[in-house]
């Protein structure tokens, strides 16, 4: 980071801002923040920035009030997309912020996250609106497991009151009983659109109906910094959740000039100026002191930043995978599962086998703990031998898919159990905009978090309890989808995933293979090409026959359909099948699956997912890309809902006879 000094501030330790609550301190600081921000859209009307921005103008001291008081070295802060005031009061990093809006590589994080998107130490900041609070909920749980006295502060703004994740994230907050402060910044604009038009019932009643303590406060008040500290105390003090509701107004536009306020309302916000006020506190000669001195310290803000170069990649990044982490620490030891286990009990085992021995294990999801054990019994008796790391939690997705994030930023290595994959699609911002993008983005954060979840179809549950949902996930960014099989030791890919794989991975299982047992059978492992991300470590089965007439590639649950297929096609046409098996469908093991299949003559894509723009596409692209000369053809679900009826359903999902109907079709 910059070697400039702060004028007139020290540091802690840790390298935080030490500000104090007196009106020299507090004008000081604000002031800095206000030219700061003044400095930004200078630079942007000088070409020097592109993208956007959102300044804190007008809401200096609202920023600085309680984020200074987070005095504790573990204590964390999350923003929003308007987090400039936050970062430099938790970081005091202002060429830091000013090279990184102007994409330079003296930037706070080298250019990636830009405006809105900053880490530094415990602070954390991303641009959806309300993203972040489920996150802050895994924070505060982590410190109040920890014992450290540290609490979290997520700081939203008013018009994020309409996003459901924040309500999920206050009943986690209160449920669990976790020091965990909510700051609404109400500066009474979401954007351009105003309170009445979208803003029920009462702000502050909010967090009284979760049973938070509550508190209102107005930034005008002379002393409301003192105010806001108290309330930081009074979370740290109890240990318990809180909700802050702060009275501000925003100075400038959302962004950079989208305005759209009468002028009437602009000059009410600047004559009740906080900052103005605060700096009408002091002398004229000591505020005239300070602004020189600040005056100083931007123009050599400004000439660093613009003397850093533009940030640019060593190499462009192909994906988030460091390959250093593959194989963090020592392998990991395996329980020892019986040879007649069933997936269920295998997967049982290694829960089991996890919680005994790393501490950092914790299980989440719903109506897991003793004795329903998981609506598949999956995590059966652990609850009781485990009391306290098994976490059943209220019907939350999207909440506890952020608490679990903020586990594991935390050190923690959470496995969170979502009851039907169908209700991914409750999680899908927690995973695509940010459990996969802290590790993209910021190399140093990690979140090694696995998301279990059971999927599939053929027993008859519906449109919303029966769906292979693995082909949208497979295409996020950074995300790791696995799907074992009952010839796969589900035990270890499930021990591989959590502690030799420390990036955001989906665990899925096919209900009807809970009952299976696990049996390797006549299968093989295939050689893992080392250039193949993890391919060693979740690996790819094969059936080998000889002089093989056609090759068929599947996953999870179509395995016993592709084998039963398989049976009937060499007993009653005399055709020799390989079976292909991957349990690592994303980062796809490419170059490991092309060495086996471009010897073949034929390539059949078997899945229950629906199968366009699914797996079986991408891996026919690889063929066509690898100059594949032999046919290549995909089977699976069509795109429509999956009927409840058992004999509706028949006629949706492939099986058996649907396999060898298109196989023969197509092969003569």
């Amino acid at each position: 980071m910059s070697s400039l000094s702060l004028p007139g501030f020290a540091r802690d330790a840790h390298g935080k801002p030490i500000i104090g609550t007196t009106p020299e301190d507090l004008y000081a600081y604000g002031h800095l923040i206000r030219s700061s921000e003044l400095l930004v859209l200078d630079q942007f009307s000088r070409g020097l920035v592109s993208g956007t921005t959102h300044t804190c103008l007008g809401q200096e001291i609202c920023a600085m009030a309680v984020v200074r008081a987070l005095t504790h070295p573990e204590d964390a802060a999350l923003s929003n997309h308007r987090n400039h005031g936050h970062f430099l009061t938790y970081s005091g990093e202002f060429v830091g912020l000013v090279a990184e809006i102007m994409g330079r590589a003296a930037g706070a994080c080298g250019g990636r996250g830009g405006s809105q998107h900053l880490v530094w130490r415990h602070f954390h900041s991303n641009g959806v609106q309300g993203g972040m609070t489920g996150i802050g909920a895994g924070l505060a749980l982590a410190r109040k497991r920890q014992g450290s006295g540290a609490i979290v502060a997520a700081m939203i703004g008013d018009g994020t009151l309409g996003q459901g994740l924040l309500y999920e994230a206050m009943n986690l907050a209160s449920v669990w009983s976790v020091p965990y402060l909510v700051v609404v910044e109400n500066n009474g604009i979401s954007q351009t659109t105003e309170p009445h038009q979208n803003l029920g019932g009462d702000i502050q009643a909010r967090g009284a109906a979760f049973g938070l303590q509550t508190w209102r406060l107005d930034d005008a008040d002379p002393a409301f910094c003192e105010q806001a500290a108290a309330v930081v105390a009074q979370v740290r003090e109890s240990q318990r959740p809180g909700f802050l509701v702060i009275d501000t107004r925003r100075m400038g536009p959302h962004s950079k000039g989208d305005d759209l306020r009468d002028e009437a309302v602009l000059a009410a916000i600047r004559a009740r100026d906080p900052l103005v006020a605060m700096g009408q506190r002091l002398p004229d000669a000591v505020r005239a002191g300070i602004e020189a001195r600040n005056a100083v310290f931007l123009d050599a803000v400004r000439e660093v930043a613009n003397a850093s170069p533009e940030a640019v990649y060593d190499d462009a990044p192909e994906h988030i995978f460091d390959r250093a982490g593959e194989l963090q620490g020592a392998q990991p030891t395996y329980p020892i599962v019986a040879a007649s286990s069933s997936v269920r009990l295998g997967i049982n085992a290694a829960l089991n086998h996890l919680l005994a021995t790393y501490p950092e294990t914790l299980l989440l999801g719903e109506d897991l703990h003793d004795p329903y054990g998981g609506a598949f019994k999956v995590t059966q008796g652990l609850s009781s031998a485990y009391p306290g790391r098994v976490i059943s939690t209220p019907i939350s997705e999207a909440g506890i898919t952020g608490a679990a994030i903020g586990l594991a930023l935390d050190g923690f290595r959470p496995i969170l159990e979502i009851m039907f994959a169908d209700f991914l699609s409750l999680c899908m911002d927690q995973l695509y905009n940010h459990a996969v993008k802290f590790p993209g983005v910021f190399p140093q954060v990690a979140v090694p978090l696995i998301v279990r979840t059971p999927s599939g179809g053929r027993r008859g549950y519906g449109p919303t309890h029966s769906q292979s949902p693995e082909n949208i996930f497979t295409s996020v960014p950074g995300l790791t989808v696995l799907f074992g099989s009952q010839r796969h030791d589900v035990a270890r890919l499930l021990v591989d995933a959590a502690r030799r794989w420390p990036y955001p991975t989906l665990f899925l299982e096919h209900k009807l293979l809970y009952g299976e047992t696990m049996d390797s059978g006549d299968y093989e492992v295939l050689a893992a090409d080392p250039d193949d991300l993890a391919a060693h470590l979740f690996p790819t089965l094969l059936r080998r026959r000889p002089d093989v007439d056609l090759t068929i590639v599947t996953y999870g649950g179509m395995l016993p359909v592709v084998e039963e297929a398989a049976l009937r096609l060499e007993d009653e046409e005399e055709l020799r099948v390989d079976i292909v098996v991957p349990s690592l469908l994303s980062p796809l093991p490419r170059r490991t699956l092309l060495a086996h299949l471009l010897n073949s003559e034929r390539v059949v894509i078997a899945e229950e997912s629906h199968h366009e723009f699914g797996i079986g596409a991408e891996i026919a692209a690889c063929l066509l890309e690898a100059g594949f000369a032999g046919q290549a053809f995909r089977i699976g679900t069509p795109p429509v809902p999956i009927a409840s009826a058992r004999s509706l359903e028949r006629q949706i999902l492939p099986d058996a006879d649907r396999l060898i109907e298109d196989i023969l079709d197509n092969l003569y």
